[in-house]
């Protein structure tokens, strides 16, 4: 079962308390400000800011 949109709309971002987002493969809530993506385990997301990770807006570029 995925992530409810009634909770996400009341979860934000320990971090920095923005809105957070499902990810589009569902492995995650990334927060809109600070780019943490908290993980997605058992169908619970875990809104532990050591558990996040810093995800960049762009994929690097291959050289």
């Amino acid at each position: 079962m995925p992530v409810s949109e009634q909770l996400l709309e009341i979860l934000v971002c320990p971090a920095c308390r923005a809105k957070v987002e499902l990810k589009s493969d569902s492995s995650g809530l990334k927060c809109v400000e600070c780019k943490r993506v908290y993980p997605i385990r058992d169908d619970i997301p875990v809104m532990l800011i050591d558990e996040a990770k810093i995800e960049d807006e762009q994929p690097a570029a291959n050289n």
